[in-house]
């Protein structure tokens, strides 16, 4: 895992393509600290239209990490590495650093572990979309993931009415 004393954030590329450096977003929601606002900066900086970067994949341990420390079922947490992963391997984001491999697909199959806990507890739709959005990449049926984690459930009526 990228230490946060570790200079490489500060010119790892978020999904705008331009460096984002997000520890601080990271540090404010491990603290509890003006969660939303974090979220938002780390929805905007890490993924945007598709397009991901260095920094999304850096990310992703960390945010398992705060996600197991808080202990507070969170749907962002599991909707953002969805996002990130799915991302990965479409169109022209950067391959998965090899450094980070280990850690990153570590951290995949820890938050799904806790999604098999969490899903329990579940509270909303979106929480449950998000969980099981990550629970479907994490036993390969990426598509699955997909289509739970970008659409509504109005969406999905509309897909299985079309599909007879």
């Amino acid at each position: 895992m990228l230490s946060f004393d570790d200079k490489c954030w500060t010119e790892l590329k978020g999904g705008y393509g331009v460096p984002f450096d997000p520890r601080a977003a990271l540090q404010k929601l491990e603290s509890g600290v003006d969660v939303q606002s974090a979220w938002d900066e780390l929805w905007q900086g890490l993924h945007h239209q598709g397009s991901v970067g260095e920094a999304s994949y850096a990310a992703v341990p960390h945010l398992v990490r705060i996600h197991h420390q808080r202990a507070i079922v969170d749907w962002n947490t599991y909707a953002i590495v969805a996002t990130i992963e799915l991302a990965r391997t479409q169109g022209k984001n950067p391959q998965l650093m090899d450094w980070l491999k280990q850690e990153y697909e570590k951290a995949i199959h820890e938050l799904a572990q806790i999604g098999l806990t969490e899903l329990s507890q579940a509270k909303g739709r979106e929480t449950v979309q998000s969980i099981l959005s990550v629970l479907a990449i994490w036993k390969g049926a990426r598509t699955c993931g997909r289509v739970l984690v970008e659409c509504s459930e109005d969406e999905i009526h509309e897909l299985m009415n079309k599909s007879g």
